[in-house]
Protein backbone atom coordinates (compact mmCIF):
# COMPACT_ATOMS: atom_id res chain seq x y z
CA UNK A 1 0.00 0.00 0.00
CA UNK A 2 2.88 2.05 0.52
CA UNK A 3 2.96 2.92 -3.57
CA UNK A 4 -0.80 3.63 -3.70
CA UNK A 5 -0.29 6.40 -1.15
CA UNK A 6 2.64 7.98 -2.48
CA UNK A 7 0.56 7.26 -6.11
CA UNK A 8 -2.35 9.30 -4.53
CA UNK A 9 0.36 12.03 -3.19
CA UNK A 10 2.28 12.47 -6.27
CA UNK A 11 -1.04 12.97 -8.64
CA UNK A 12 -2.30 15.52 -5.71
CA UNK A 13 0.82 17.37 -6.09
CA UNK A 14 0.51 17.06 -9.92
CA UNK A 15 -3.50 18.63 -9.62
CA UNK A 16 -1.89 21.15 -7.10
CA UNK A 17 0.29 21.89 -10.08
CA UNK A 18 -2.08 22.53 -12.68
CA UNK A 19 -4.34 24.92 -10.03
CA UNK A 20 -1.34 26.73 -9.12
CA UNK A 21 -0.92 27.84 -12.90
CA UNK A 22 -4.54 29.34 -13.01
CA UNK A 23 -5.97 32.45 -11.78
CA UNK A 24 -8.32 32.57 -9.22
CA UNK A 25 -11.41 33.55 -11.66
CA UNK A 26 -10.17 30.87 -13.80
CA UNK A 27 -10.34 28.44 -11.00
CA UNK A 28 -13.74 29.33 -10.52
CA UNK A 29 -15.40 29.60 -14.38
CA UNK A 30 -17.34 27.36 -15.03
CA UNK A 31 -16.89 26.23 -18.67
CA UNK A 32 -19.56 25.57 -21.14
CA UNK A 33 -20.82 22.25 -21.23
CA UNK A 34 -19.78 21.73 -17.56
CA UNK A 35 -21.77 22.10 -14.28
CA UNK A 36 -18.65 22.41 -11.87
CA UNK A 37 -15.30 24.57 -12.21
CA UNK A 38 -11.98 23.38 -11.56
CA UNK A 39 -11.99 24.24 -8.17
CA UNK A 40 -14.98 22.31 -7.40
CA UNK A 41 -13.27 19.23 -8.52
CA UNK A 42 -10.07 20.16 -6.75
CA UNK A 43 -11.97 20.46 -3.55
CA UNK A 44 -14.52 17.39 -4.53
CA UNK A 45 -11.45 14.92 -4.62
CA UNK A 46 -10.12 16.61 -0.89
CA UNK A 47 -13.64 15.26 0.60
CA UNK A 48 -13.83 12.07 -1.06
CA UNK A 49 -11.29 10.56 0.29
CA UNK A 50 -11.65 10.97 3.68
CA UNK A 51 -15.41 10.41 3.53
CA UNK A 52 -15.13 6.81 1.27
CA UNK A 53 -12.24 6.07 4.21
CA UNK A 54 -14.38 7.05 6.97
CA UNK A 55 -17.56 7.60 6.80
CA UNK A 56 -19.15 5.14 4.45
CA UNK A 57 -16.81 2.50 5.75
CA UNK A 58 -18.28 3.03 9.14
CA UNK A 59 -15.74 4.23 10.92
CA UNK A 60 -17.55 7.91 11.45
CA UNK A 61 -20.88 8.19 12.40
CA UNK A 62 -21.21 11.43 9.64
CA UNK A 63 -19.17 13.46 7.63
CA UNK A 64 -19.09 16.53 9.88
CA UNK A 65 -15.34 15.79 10.82
CA UNK A 66 -14.77 16.18 6.81
CA UNK A 67 -13.67 20.60 6.35
CA UNK A 68 -16.12 21.49 3.45
CA UNK A 69 -18.29 18.53 2.79
CA UNK A 70 -21.11 20.46 2.42
CA UNK A 71 -19.55 22.90 -0.35
CA UNK A 72 -17.97 19.29 -2.51
CA UNK A 73 -19.26 16.00 -1.75
CA UNK A 74 -20.66 13.91 -4.40
CA UNK A 75 -24.02 15.77 -5.39
CA UNK A 76 -22.70 19.72 -5.12
CA UNK A 77 -22.13 21.47 -7.18
CA UNK A 78 -20.35 25.41 -7.31
CA UNK A 79 -22.22 27.97 -5.21
CA UNK A 80 -20.31 30.74 -4.43
CA UNK A 81 -17.03 32.08 -5.38
CA UNK A 82 -14.45 30.34 -3.67
CA UNK A 83 -11.52 32.62 -2.35
CA UNK A 84 -7.69 32.27 -2.63
CA UNK A 85 -7.63 31.72 1.44
CA UNK A 86 -10.14 28.70 0.40
CA UNK A 87 -8.12 27.30 -2.33
CA UNK A 88 -4.48 27.63 -0.15
CA UNK A 89 -6.63 25.53 2.74
CA UNK A 90 -7.44 22.83 -0.02
CA UNK A 91 -4.33 22.55 -1.19
CA UNK A 92 -2.92 21.69 2.44
CA UNK A 93 -5.47 19.15 2.88
CA UNK A 94 -5.13 17.76 -0.33
CA UNK A 95 -1.99 16.13 0.85
CA UNK A 96 -2.18 16.26 5.07
CA UNK A 97 -5.72 14.40 4.98
CA UNK A 98 -3.91 11.40 2.50
CA UNK A 99 -0.83 11.36 4.99
CA UNK A 100 -3.49 11.01 8.21
CA UNK A 101 -5.35 8.19 6.52
CA UNK A 102 -2.03 6.74 5.44
CA UNK A 103 -1.17 6.91 9.58
CA UNK A 104 -4.15 5.67 10.68
CA UNK A 105 -4.02 2.71 8.06
CA UNK A 106 -0.26 1.81 9.62
CA UNK A 107 -1.75 1.85 12.73
CA UNK A 108 -4.62 -0.55 12.02
CA UNK A 109 -7.48 2.14 12.77
CA UNK A 110 -8.97 1.18 9.61
CA UNK A 111 -8.80 -2.29 9.57
CA UNK A 112 -12.84 -3.22 10.15
CA UNK A 113 -14.78 -1.66 8.09
CA UNK A 114 -18.70 -2.06 6.85
CA UNK A 115 -18.38 -3.10 3.02
CA UNK A 116 -20.28 -0.78 1.10
CA UNK A 117 -21.25 -0.47 -3.11
CA UNK A 118 -19.71 2.67 -4.62
CA UNK A 119 -22.63 4.84 -5.93
CA UNK A 120 -20.71 6.06 -9.21
CA UNK A 121 -19.61 2.29 -10.40
CA UNK A 122 -21.70 0.22 -8.02
CA UNK A 123 -18.64 -1.42 -6.85
CA UNK A 124 -18.43 -3.50 -3.75
CA UNK A 125 -15.73 -1.94 -1.44
CA UNK A 126 -14.76 -4.91 0.93
CA UNK A 127 -11.42 -3.53 2.47
CA UNK A 128 -10.03 -0.94 3.41
CA UNK A 129 -7.29 -1.44 0.54
CA UNK A 130 -9.52 -1.42 -1.89
CA UNK A 131 -11.27 2.06 -1.12
CA UNK A 132 -7.81 3.44 -0.86
CA UNK A 133 -7.21 2.08 -4.80
CA UNK A 134 -10.70 3.40 -5.50
CA UNK A 135 -9.64 6.72 -4.32
CA UNK A 136 -6.72 6.82 -6.55
CA UNK A 137 -8.52 6.33 -9.51
CA UNK A 138 -11.16 8.70 -8.23
CA UNK A 139 -8.90 11.11 -8.10
CA UNK A 140 -7.30 10.82 -11.33
CA UNK A 141 -11.05 10.84 -13.26
CA UNK A 142 -11.01 14.73 -11.58
CA UNK A 143 -7.51 15.41 -12.83
CA UNK A 144 -8.95 14.24 -16.10
CA UNK A 145 -11.95 16.61 -16.49
CA UNK A 146 -9.79 19.73 -15.12
CA UNK A 147 -7.26 18.87 -17.85
CA UNK A 148 -10.79 19.51 -20.07
CA UNK A 149 -12.14 22.18 -18.28
CA UNK A 150 -8.71 23.85 -18.27
CA UNK A 151 -8.67 23.65 -22.46
CA UNK A 152 -12.03 25.51 -22.49
CA UNK A 153 -10.94 28.27 -20.26
CA UNK A 154 -7.61 28.85 -21.75
CA UNK A 155 -9.06 29.33 -25.74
Amino acid sequence: MEQVFKFIIDARKAFIKEIESLSLAQLNEIPEGFNNNIIWNFGHIVVTTPILCYVRSGIWADATAVKYASAYAKGTKPTYFVSQEEVEELKQLAISSIESIQADYKAGKLDVINPFETSTFGALLNSIEEIIITTAGHDNTHLGYVTAQKRIINK
